[in-house]
Order: C-alpha cells, then structure tokens, then sequence
C-alpha cells in the first residue's frame, strides 16, 4: 500500500478550505455589494435598515430627525467601504462602528453649529427665526466667502475646537491680537449671514 503524498492528504490544507465549503449568503451578499451590485444594496437594505435605525436611534437618544440624518451618513459609509464579510457578528460590529462613527460627527456637527449661534445674540431677535439648518447653511456659505485669513481662523477656532492659546501659539501672535482679529472675523461671519438669510427669506 502505497504513502498518500501531501498533496493527496485526507485533511484539506487551510488555502483549499474556502474551496471546499460554499459561501455563506452573508459573504456572497457583502462581495456583491462590494463589487457594486444595485440589487445586492438593495436586499442588505431590506434585511438591515431597520435593524440599523434602532441602533442608531438608541445613540441619538431618541431624537427621530437626527437618527435619520445619521442612518443616511451611515448607509453612504457602508457603500463606501463594503467589503466581504463571512460572519454575521463581524458584520453587525462593523456596521455599529460605523454608526458609531457617524453619530459622533453629526454631534460634533451640530456642537459647531450651537456654538456659531452665539455670535449671534447680539443681534435682535428675527420675525421667524431660522431652524437650525438653515441657519448651518448660511454660516457655511456665509464663511466661504469671507477672506481666507478670516476664514481660516474661524475654521481653526471652531472645527479644529483649539484653544485660545494653542491658535495664537500657531500663528506667533499674542492672544491679545488673535482676540482683535477673532473680533473682526466674527462680526464679518455675523454680518455675511444674516445678509444670506434675508436674501433667501420668502
């Protein structure tokens, strides 16, 4: 009786595995999607979405309009990065991380905004003040169209959230004339937008 030779083991070697056992659904369904199948897309949003949205709505504390908007940044990261996936768990954990990726930013988000608002308190109240998002649209047009210093430093102080002295360290000033300037850039933010919201008002 002869010696079975390596290549004719009785076990199967770790790299023939995958060829030997079917895909599970979930593998065949994420490499479609991967590979950019519609109806693959399609049929994860059928069996997840929902599942996703309870998640998400959890992280928002039940707040159903900003669940919404984190589902949505949810499903483009999802289409974004989709990868094989063999494991239900695995899958599950990464679409949580995700969420939970896109849940933080929409929070950071909506801080920046709350604190733009306060420059705004100065200024007397409108007939109909604006909801917040439109009023995030105005600040973001409104601070595309100030000059690139004024610009930058809003951007500095409130997206990059540096502290006073970190921003007047960065750019070698003392933080007496970074407030000078922060004054300058905030009434030119504060003025550009209100000059938008008038001109969009009904």
């Amino acid at each position: 009786m002869r010696e079975l030779s390596t290549s004719e083991s009785i076990l199967p070697m770790p790299h023939r595995i995958a060829e030997v056992l079917p895909a599970s659904p979930l593998a065949t369904l994420s490499q479609r999607m991967a590979a950019g199948d519609e109806a693959a897309f399609a049929e994860w949003h059928e069996i997840y979405a929902t599942r996703l949205f309870r998640y998400v709505l959890v992280l928002q504390r039940g707040d159903e309009h900003s669940a919404a908007d984190v589902l949505q940044e949810t499903l483009l990261r999802v289409a974004r990065h989709i990868r094989r996936f063999d494991e239900e768990r695995a899958f599950w954990d990464w679409l949580a991380k995700l969420a939970r990726s896109a849940a933080a930013d929409h929070g950071r988000k909506r801080s920046r905004y709350l604190r733009f608002l306060d420059l705004f308190r100065s200024q007397p109240p409108a007939p109909a003040p604006p909801d917040l998002e439109t009023l995030a649209a105005a600040l973001d047009a409104a601070l595309d169209q100030l000059p690139e210093a004024e610009a930058a430093l809003l951007r500095a102080k409130y997206h990059d959230n540096l502290s006073q002295r970190d921003l007047a360290a960065r750019l070698a000033i003392s933080e007496e004339a970074l407030e000078s300037r922060m004054r300058r850039a905030h009434a030119a933010l504060r003025t550009r937008a209100f000059q938008i919201l008038h001109e969009h008002q009904p």
